[in-house]
């Protein structure tokens, strides 16, 4: 198990890949710090589809990664379910949403401690399993 891996949200693969997202060069010039490969998940990748929605060459690009030596799928079955079920429960005060549910639940599981991520709210308050608060990439 390798200390610096990073999972990565869906913010950040639709900034790298749509030149006219705010976030663009912040997210490129991030990713280019970054040791690959990257983490993520399904239901990530599922609103990144749906943010780039308009950009069907986008969408297969994002996909295109998968596998690549820049992003790795980790897996999730049913035997994860309740487990981020538990983390959309007890952070139910920010509305967590499936993918961040599941990204924080992979942290727990993988012991990942940095995400790549523009959703600042979201990954700030919740700690990880080791009671630590997951390190945020690009920095707020």
């Amino acid at each position: 198990m390798r200390a610096n891996r990073v999972l990565v949200d869906r913010g950040p693969l639709v900034a790298i890949f749509s030149a006219r997202d705010a976030n663009h060069a912040r997210c490129v010039g991030a990713l280019d710090r970054l040791a690959p490969p990257l983490f993520t998940c399904w239901p990530v990748l599922t609103e990144a589809a749906w943010m780039l929605r308009g950009r069907p060459d986008l969408v297969q690009k994002v996909l295109g990664m998968v596998g690549s030596d820049l992003l790795h799928l980790l897996p999730l079955d049913g035997t994860d379910a309740p487990a981020v079920a538990a983390l959309i429960r007890k952070y139910r005060e920010l509305a967590l949403q499936l993918a961040d549910a599941a990204l924080l639940h992979l942290a727990n599981r993988e012991r990942i401690e940095t995400i790549f991520t523009l959703d600042v709210r979201d990954f700030s308050v919740p700690r990880t399993s080791l009671r630590r608060p997951l390190t945020i990439i690009p920095e707020p």
